[in-house]
């Protein structure tokens, strides 16, 4: 059924247990994984304080230091269920094209990830990476809450 599953992961907690949830779905199915994180892009005038106080090189070696370890994190439960898996860190302001560009470019035959959980008023105005994968994804996408 499936072969190579996606999970993104944004190091959060609840992405966390969307990768374990993940690579025990793979692991029933004899898939492997892809683990994929993205850092978003260095911009001279953000909002983002770490912006603001590094320098292009600076915030580029951070943000991969953070990259790689999210990725390890995730690549340790794959391991420790002796489930294949790969890992790749995508640079973009666009967390959720990222997602659905490497599900196509990878061949990766579902995506499956967390959501917040954000609801209303919140979840409108904030968005959601999650959604926003779901809508425009020709990938099927399992959402883990």
């Amino acid at each position: 059924m499936y072969k190579r599953i996606l999970l993104p992961t944004d190091g959060s907690d609840g992405s966390l247990r969307a990768i374990r949830h993940g690579v025990d779905f793979a692991r029933t199915l004899g898939a492997e994984v892809l683990v994929l994180t993205t850092t978003p892009e260095f911009h001279t005038f953000a909002a983002d304080a770490a912006m603001l106080e590094l320098t292009r090189d600076d915030y580029e070696r951070d943000s991969a230091a953070q990259a790689a370890r999210r990725l390890e994190e995730a690549a340790a439960v794959a391991r420790g269920a002796g489930v294949l898996c790969a890992s790749v860190h995508v640079v973009s302001d666009h967390p959720h094209e990222a997602i659905i560009g490497t599900a196509r470019e990878r061949r990766c035959d579902l995506i499956v990830m967390a959501t917040h959980g954000r609801r209303g008023i919140k979840g409108l105005l904030l968005g959601s990476e999650t959604q926003k994968v779901l809508v425009h994804s020709t990938v099927p996408v399992m959402v883990y809450r």
